[in-house]
């Protein structure tokens, strides 16, 4: 069986390894020149299929080529052991795999050679011959939806060339090991990704970015050495497996003795493809690869991971599995995945870290290191008590958000906006306990040649090394900022001012109630009588909260109607018109004296409500669900009462603060961090280039003029 083991440990493909971990994957022969004879494959589809297209046929084709010639060596014991139990036990699978010697078999008696015997027939013939695959193997093939494929080639008199371009590729391990297929085939599944800039982004996150990621998460080296060593990588929207791979390649170079299982789950088909058939090549469990909606079809229930990394897509909307998710947050809350909340409808990137969180190992069990790609979004968005607020919160009271790296804009293919990694883990080291580092390395990029869709830039190594070392130093300075988790936090108050209101028949009110539609349906009559009624009461002044004009208004619509009036007024309708018309008349004045209730206490003014943002005080954060017990804290109070004297209470001395009320809410402002002001530049300046402007547009109007 070719299995990860001593493949993997060869000189010759450690040697590989490093090749293509440090982006020299040119200098590999044996890659290079299979690539670039594929590639000369792809070159037979021109006019019949897109460039963008070709990876549909191309990378299928060379999945089954590998199959087929890593089961060369076993095929007759495969069709004998067939023969011998096809009609004798239903599940034969583990019996035919066992004779192939690898995780998939074929039972059919045709190969890529014998398939050319017979060209007439070769679209028959193939078709054949993938449903003779395992159903691991065949489920590869069927997302990739292959059999489209063969029907279009046989339309365009392409299979026969195709499939006898790809018998003469040599794919046989002997040829070509397990770790080198993975790296041709993944940089296959790269050049047919740009070739398509604009779907390329959706599922293949570029190479530096990953590299990048991989060295912030995976920097605890000293917990990889020796013998023996076992990690497991998940990625929950893992794409084409693209960061499952760098990873993989990241944990042998530093112990290429380390046993590493990775685990992944896809929503789209063909791109579960790709990455199930990368795993299938590389000699991993092709199985630990799930398919479906990681929300809605946990495709790894239960299970926990030493280290998890994603680029989910951005502002991805979940509405169609909100009944799912839904019910669990509610019906599990903190023994589910979504217990800290749920963000908005339009944006799940949350609702992926908390699906990753949910599979970190205990600290007790060797803890979990968590790396995730999001744009700005997850960092404010939300005030204090919302979804995304208590998320954060959760996250970072728990002291589990150990960094946020700024990174270059421009650098994914479809999407120009700014991203940053979130660094997560349940073992920070000591010095790192109850800090959140920020790692601003946005100017660290070097522009690229030619664009490829929205990416216009890239992280090279150096700078890659850079970031890396600002990050693992933990030092402050011009690019990095390192602050207590409170930092983060605030407390959102409600600040109230006395309600100081009179209600006054005045011109203003008088000429609202003439124009008030519901007092005219009500009929001529009774609405002249009501206006008659407040010109009588012109100039008096009502206290905010005596309801005399109310109740003389409304009376007169009903109790006291004349006979004359021919109308009915229901009394609801009645009410409504005299509270219009009464709050019409409310007016204010700082020098009336406070309206209060029974108890003496100020009555607030919803009209001049406030919020006010405070920072946490300086006291030991602990993570609870239901804050409430902590806001009622001395501290916490004291420290609202304290904001109000200092910030509030110097310009508006009566307002005071709803405790009932106060939230506490958690966002990260980067930017603001790492602001640098530049003034601008000197008026004298300006105006004079102005001038030179001017000048130099009358001179060319001249020449033109000539």
């Amino acid at each position: 069986m070719h299995s990860l083991g001593p493949a993997r440990s060869s000189d010759n493909a450690y040697r590989i390894l490093r090749l293509a971990y440090c982006g020299s994957m040119s200098d590999a022969p044996v890659i290079r020149n299979h690539a670039a004879f594929i590639w000369s494959v792809a070159d037979l589809l021109r006019g019949d299929y897109k460039q963008s297209e070709y990876g549909k046929v191309i990378l299928p084709l060379v999945v089954l080529r590998r199959l087929d010639c890593v089961l060369d060596a076993t095929k007759p014991q495969v069709l004998e052991r067939f023969a011998a139990v096809k009609d004798r036990i239903e599940n034969y699978e583990p019996v035919l795999t066992a004779a192939s010697g690898e995780q998939f078999f074929n039972t059919s008696a045709l190969d890529f050679r014998r398939l050319l015997d017979d060209p007439a027939n070769i679209g028959d013939n193939l078709r054949s011959y993938i449903g003779a695959f395992s159903q691991g193997a065949r489920d590869v093939i069927d997302k990739f939806d292959f059999g489209t494929q063969i029907t279009k080639l046989e339309r365009g008199n392409l299979l026969y060339l195709v499939i006898s371009r790809f018998a003469d590729l040599d794919l046989h391990p002997g040829q070509v090991s397990n770790l080198e297929m993975g790296y041709l085939y993944e940089e296959l599944v790269r050049r047919f990704s740009e070739l398509s800039n604009e779907t390329a982004g959706e599922h293949f996150t570029p190479r530096e970015v990953i590299r990048l990621m991989v060295n912030l998460l995976i920097n605890d080296a000293n917990t990889l050495t020796g013998e023996g060593v076992i990690k497991t990588i998940f990625d929950p929207a893992c794409g084409t497996g693209g960061m499952l791979s760098v990873a993989e390649e990241h944990l042998r170079a530093l112990n290429p003795r380390a046993a590493v299982a990775v685990f992944g789950q896809e929503l789209n088909a063909e791109t579960y493809a790709i990455c199930r058939s990368d795993m299938m090549l590389k000699g991993q469990n092709a199985s630990n690869i799930a398919f479906g909606n990681s929300f809605s079809e946990d495709g790894h229930t239960d299970a926990k991971f030493d280290y998890l990394l994603a680029n989910p897509p951005f502002g991805v909307e979940w509405k169609k599995v909100e009944d799912t998710i839904r019910t669990e947050a509610e019906k599990r809350g903190f023994h589910g995945r979504f217990g800290a909340g749920l963000p908005r409808i339009n944006d799940g990137s949350f609702l992926f870290l908390q699906h990753m969180i949910s599979k970190m190992k205990p600290p007790a069990e060797g803890g979990s290191r968590l790396a995730i790609v999001f744009n700005g979004s997850p960092l404010f968005t939300g005030a204090a008590g919302s979804g995304e607020s208590e998320i954060r919160r959760w996250i970072i009271e728990n002291d589990w958000l150990e960094a946020v790296v700024a990174l270059p804009d421009q650098l994914f293919y479809n999407t120009g906006i700014s991203t940053y990694f979130w660094i997560v883990t349940n073992v920070k080291s000591p010095e790192r306990q109850g800090k959140v580092q920020l790692v601003d390395a946005r100017d660290l990029f070097v522009k690229m040649r030619k664009s490829l869709g929205e990416k216009r830039k890239e992280i090279s190594g150096e700078q890659i090394d850079e970031i890396t070392r600002l990050y693992g130093e933990f030092t402050e300075g011009e690019r990095v900022k390192i602050f207590p988790s409170q930092a983060f936090g605030y407390l959102r108050v409600i600040v109230e001012r006395p309600l100081r209101t009179k209600v006054v028949v005045d011109d203003q009110t008088i000429e609202f109630a003439e124009a008030l539609p519901e007092l005219a349906a009500v009929g001529h009559k009774p609405q002249q009588f009501i206006i008659e009624l407040l010109r009588g009461w012109s100039g008096m002044e009502f206290d905010a909260t005596d309801n005399q004009p109310d109740a003389k208004v409304a009376a007169y619509l009903t109790t006291w109607a004349p006979p004359e009036w021919t109308v009915t007024v229901p009394p609801k309708t009645a009410k409504a018109i005299a509270k219009r018309i009464r709050d019409a008349g409310v007016r204010r004045n700082e020098a009336w004296p406070a309206i209060t209730d029974k108890k003496g206490n100020p009555l607030p003014d919803s009209e001049l409500r406030d919020n006010e943002n405070v920072p946490l005080p300086e006291i030991p954060v602990a993570w609870a669900a239901d804050p409430t017990e902590r806001l009622a804290t001395i501290e916490y109070r004291t420290a609202v009462e304290d904001y109000l004297r200092a910030e509030v209470h110097p310009y508006v001395p009566d307002a005071w603060a709803d405790h009932d009320k106060t939230k506490v809410g958690y966002e990260i402002p980067l930017t603001r961090y790492f602001y640098k002001y530049v003034p601008p530049r000197p008026l004298a300046e300006i105006d004079a280039e102005i001038k030179a402007l001017e000048a130099e547009i009358q001179r060319l109007l001249a020449e033109v003029a000539e």
